[in-house]
């Protein structure tokens, strides 16, 4: 039982709690990451996480060397894996790396700690970066307690539900305008064998808190659930969270992909672009890749907004953002190297060698004034800004809310929550446990959290 006289550690050290063990292997030795010892001299090292659009960066980065001299050691890493390297090493300020691809998650707390360089000052004197063509979400979400800007967005994206148009067409099927996802689940079960080996529906199920829980707590948050109420009561426990996670879990396993409880971002594109799905929700910065010159559904899907239920919008607000390290040996080198990644001039870039559908999009508000890209991504670009712009990242659900954030709450221990009450739910997926065991468990976590924010 908490009584009232329990001290409450302060921020910097829950913040710290939140690395957890990942703070082990740089206590106990010696630690190195990319480029050995660390950037210096005309090189500077970069960690991001293994998305296509950072594929394509790397692929372009020699482009940035010629222009500047500076050379770019990448380490490229999957999602959960590379959060993992970029806690150890900005949590420590080791200075491995010198820029890093953070969320707006990320960022806020990161900041708070000091883990991170201000970029005002960079702004000021780079006018050509133009910070104000940056869409306004974006620049707020990655804006510190200060006021002062602490990352710059790669992409930006919100969330919606792509499908392919023409089999919708032969099995007779229509798309609504704005999709429930009572609709969404009976069209699915329509779907499923609608082309050999085809399943209704993609959605993710692995764990990780930017993984599998990302797309459910959209559907917790329309369903009417919270993970916690205004006064900080965890409510995994609630009739909502309930209903919405039985809801996914019943129909990723009857009309989901196979392997769903090892499906993430990667599988569920490549499930799509296979044709081994009809329908998937998840990033709208996946439709640059699916209409992409090169892929085998291009001009075959359609895409409408994020399924809701008690809500009148449901997609989240999310940017892969470029974060530097406030122990970075090369802090100038390194703002050169966000500046380029994260400029119009890059996006031109990516337009004239790949494709304008490959454009790291969502962050700029010229991009969707440019010809070219309006008339490549003509399928998606539109709704991907209006999904953008009409995220609600303080207000995503019924209810009010004690922290900000659609698809993850704003705290540092959502990164150790939001992972252990993944794999929970992954569990359900794979048919090991029940949703309401799964719950019981997740509930008795959150409630951890709860003692240590009740009442502030």
């Amino acid at each position: 039982m908490r009584t009232q006289s329990r001290r409450r550690p302060p921020r910097a050290t829950l913040a710290m709690a939140a690395a957890g063990t990942l703070l082990a292997p740089l206590l106990s030795g010696c630690w190195v990451g990319a480029g050995g010892a660390g950037s210096g001299g005309n090189s500077i090292n970069v960690l991001m996480v293994n998305n296509p659009q950072m594929i394509e960066l790397q692929k372009l980065a020699p482009r940035f060397t010629e222009e500047t001299g500076i050379k770019v050691n990448f380490t490229v890493l999957p999602e959960n894996d590379v959060r993992d390297k970029i806690s150890q090493d900005f949590a420590n300020q080791a200075g491995q790396y010198d820029v890093a691809t953070l969320s707006n998650y990320e960022i806020p707390i990161y900041a708070r700690n000091g883990w991170l360089r201000e970029m005002n000052s960079y702004v000021a004197k780079d006018p050509a970066y133009d910070e104000q063509d940056v869409l306004k979400p974006m620049r707020e979400s990655l804006t510190g307690d200060d006021g002062k800007l602490y990352g710059q967005p790669f992409y930006g994206e919100s969330s919606f539900l792509m499908y392919r148009k023409d089999v919708f067409a032969k099995e007779g099927l229509t798309m609504p305008a704005h999709p429930t996802w009572t609709q969404v689940a009976d069209l699915a079960a329509k779907l499923d064998g609608a082309e050999p080996g085809m399943k209704g529906i993609c959605l993710r199920g692995l764990p990780g808190w930017g993984e599998v829980m990302a797309p459910l707590t959209t559907v917790v948050n329309t369903f009417g659930g919270t993970w916690f109420d205004k006064n900080w009561k965890a409510r995994l426990d609630s009739p909502e969270w309930e209903k919405a996670t039985k809801f996914y879990v019943d129909l990723v396993r009857e009309h989901g992909e196979s392997g769903a409880p090892q499906s993430g971002f990667a599988e569920c594109l490549n499930n799509m672009t296979q044709a081994k799905v009809a329908m998937w929700y998840d990033a709208t910065s996946a439709a640059g890749s699916l209409e992409a010159s090169d892929s085998p559904v291009k001009g075959k899907l359609g895409y409408a907004p994020a399924p809701v239920e008690e809500t009148k919008s449901a997609g989240w607000l999310y940017t892969w953002a470029w974060g530097i390290q406030d122990a970075s040996r090369n802090p100038d080198k390194a703002w050169k190297f966000v500046s380029w990644a994260s400029s119009k001039q890059y996006e031109q870039l990516v337009g004239d060698q790949i494709g304008w559908s490959n454009v790291p999009a969502g962050k700029r508000a010229s991009t969707y004034t440019n010809p070219a890209y309006v008339k490549e991504a003509a399928a998606f670009q539109e709704m991907t800004k209006e999904a953008i712009e009409g995220a609600r990242p303080n207000d995503p659900g019924v209810q009010p809310r004690p922290a900000p954030g659609i698809q993850f709450v704003g705290i540092p221990e959502f990164t150790d929550l939001g992972t252990k009450v993944s794999q929970e739910i992954s569990a359900a997926i794979a048919g090991r446990q029940s949703v309401e065991s799964a719950l019981k468990k997740s509930q008795q976590i959150a409630e951890r959290i709860s003692e240590e924010y009740e009442g502030r």
